[in-house]
């Protein structure tokens, strides 16, 4: 038993020094990205990263590790709960105890669905310990969802808001065997979380974690396609997010808040794995609804050093005057789409911070982006990450792009181990073999590389389009019509014609205090044939809401759709109803015309 326990503790402590080893070449290098890129990689056989990590980490630790702060409509707050990494690392033990008692094993498929309460960190951590496998999932599914991801999913245990126990009725009907635990509140024939903080009895792991063993299954948001199911391992995700950590900036004792909705990768990214990395703590502000002035607020009183949002807060958040709130930022960072360069700039003149780009998805952690030290381009992502290697490959061939300013599909070579890379799509061989054709990983997304390696983002594949024989990037419209004051989003998709066989159109909501009529039509449509140039040329645009995945992107592939029924499709540009109510063509103002 002694040589056990033993062999146990060699392994953990060799785990443990690796991937400090890791983490601290990293932070050396910050601001120096070909000496990050020496980084050691941590290759050992067995690591649990709750177990190896945060709690060695956390041992005698009393720095605030999570702090969750909920406010009222009004922006008051309601609540505020913080917790050091000793007293997580304290509870999470607790709660794998209980939930071990339940009956939850290595590899059981557990489906998290909870909003950012304490629960969620708790759980979180006390599965990774049990080596259990994660499904974490958004409280907007609708009941049709959440039967897909326990029937899909393979779920045994279900961890769930005590509100949302109603939407499983319709997983009742699938015959599936599942052991259901509700927070904040009792749910017929569902255990109680909270019975877990009366757990007696010291946590003991049931034996080693295997790095490759499974530990996370994410279900993509969906823009293009049916959800994907990808699955990570105790590597790729808590080692991989080591290149997140490096993007952002993130240095022990930061107070870092990202704004992102639990059961999607990027909540994992930034509010779980790439923080506590560093040794950062984690700020959670709840709002009813998101209001940014309130927001602001608490980033002030709370003393936030860095911040990462999507674009869509980003557009949000410049309607106000940021130079009324005093932030002690450092880092500030986007991610779930691309930045316009617009919001950029409207940011670094009100605060003095560069907010910078970066690129990942849910199959991987943060692969290109701009870390803090290098010299930023406006419009570029930047360069590749510590732990990857860019290829740019031609989607029709699959040859290598090589050319400076030639566009290809954003490739991770395999045979360079990315640091991050899933182990594959679950259960779909078919999107495996075709997302690893050629030895390569497939982002689906296009983009172009400068002489210098910096990387520019041009559009999802499915996104780009032709007009007149030229290719349009979506994203690069798109930039420079946020640019227009009456603008607050767009999305730009081709529209079916006749003659060039389809033309840029978009769809736009309009800021506060615009109005979606002929007179702004007008002054955007002579406001982007001024910067672009005539093929680009935006012809047609209608005001309407954006439609979007439930994590907030942009669902393009719903308004090529639509203008498909409206127009009649590129083969008989003739059919369909004609013009949406609010839409306008540049035909409309004739004064216009060249």
């Amino acid at each position: 038993m002694a040589d056990s326990a033993d062999q146990e503790f060699a392994y953990q402590e060799f785990a443990y020094q690796e991937f400090k080893a890791a983490r601290d070449h990293l932070l050396r290098h910050r601001g120096d990205l070909d000496g990050a890129r020496d980084f050691p990689r941590p290759r050992a056989e067995h690591f649990n990263w709750a177990l190896d990590w945060f709690d060695r980490e956390a041992a005698g630790n009393d720095a605030v590790a999570l702090r969750v702060v909920d406010l009222d409509t009004d922006g008051g707050v309601l609540r505020e709960t913080a917790l050091g990494f000793a007293e997580l690392s304290r509870r999470s033990d607790q709660v794998a105890g209980w939930l071990a008692a339940q009956g939850v094993g290595r590899g059981d498929r557990v489906l998290l669905l909870l909003g950012n309460r304490v629960a969620l960190w708790e759980t979180m951590l006390a599965a990774i310990k049990l080596g259990a496998v994660v499904i974490p999932a958004s409280t907007l599914l609708s009941p049709e969802d959440l039967a897909d991801r326990v029937a899909r999913g393979a779920v045994r245990f279900v961890v769930a808001e005590a509100a949302l126990v109603g939407g499983f009725a319709a997983v009742d009907g699938l015959g599936t065997d599942w052991t259901g635990i509700t927070v904040d509140g009792p749910a017929e024939h569902w255990l109680r979380y909270e019975d877990a903080y009366a757990h007696e009895g010291e946590f003991r792991p049931s034996g080693a974690t295997r790095a490759d063993d499974p530990l996370l299954l994410y279900f993509t948001s969906g823009t293009t396609s049916s959800p994907k199911l990808v699955q990570h391992t105790h590597r790729s995700y808590p080692v991989g997010h080591l290149s997140t950590m490096y993007w952002i900036g993130l240095r022990p004792g930061d107070v870092h808040l990202n704004v992102s909705s639990p059961g999607w990768a990027k909540h994992a990214w930034s509010n779980f794995f790439a923080p506590w990395n560093a040794g950062a703590e984690i700020l959670i502000v709840n709002q009813p609804r998101f209001a940014a002035r309130p927001l602001l607020d608490a980033m002030a009183r709370l003393g936030v050093t860095s911040f990462c949002a999507p674009p869509t807060v980003w557009r949000m958040l410049v309607l106000e005057d940021l130079t009324r709130w005093k932030v002690p930022l450092r880092e500030l960072v986007g991610a779930g789409e691309p930045l316009n360069p617009e919001i950029i700039e409207r940011v670094r003149d009100a605060w003095g911070v560069l907010l910078r780009d970066g690129f990942g998805q849910t199959e991987t952690t943060a692969q290109v982006g701009n870390p803090p030290g290098i010299e930023v381009r406006p419009g570029s992502m930047g360069l590749p990450l510590p732990g990857y290697e860019i290829a740019l490959v031609d989607p029709l061939t699959g040859v290598v792009v090589t050319e400076p300013g030639a566009e290809g599909e954003i490739c991770l070579p395999l045979a360079s181990e990315p640091l991050g890379l899933m182990t594959g799509y679950q259960d779909d061989p078919e999107r495996q073999a075709e997302a690893t054709a050629g030895g390569f990983y497939h982002t689906g997304d296009v983009a172009f590389r400068e002489a210098d390696g910096y990387v520019t983002y041009v559009g999802r594949t499915d996104d780009v389009f032709k007009s007149s024989d030229y290719r349009i990037s979506p994203f690069e419209l798109e930039s420079v019509l946020i640019e227009h004051p009456a603008v607050a989003e767009a999305a730009v998709v081709p529209s079916p014609d006749p003659v060039r066989l389809s033309v840029p159109k978009a769809y736009l909501v309009t800021a506060p205090g615009h109005e979606p009529d002929a007179e702004t039509a007008r002054s955007v449509l002579e406001f982007a044939r001024a910067r672009l140039a005539p093929y680009k040329r935006v012809r047609r645009l209608e005001f309407a809401a954006l439609p979007k995945t439930v994590s907030g992107k942009i669902r393009r592939v719903e308004l090529r759709g639509r203008e498909h029924d409206l127009h009649g499709g590129p083969e008989a540009p003739a059919r369909g109803p004609g013009r949406g109510t609010t839409e306008f063509w540049e035909e409309d103002f004739p004064r216009e015309q060249p």
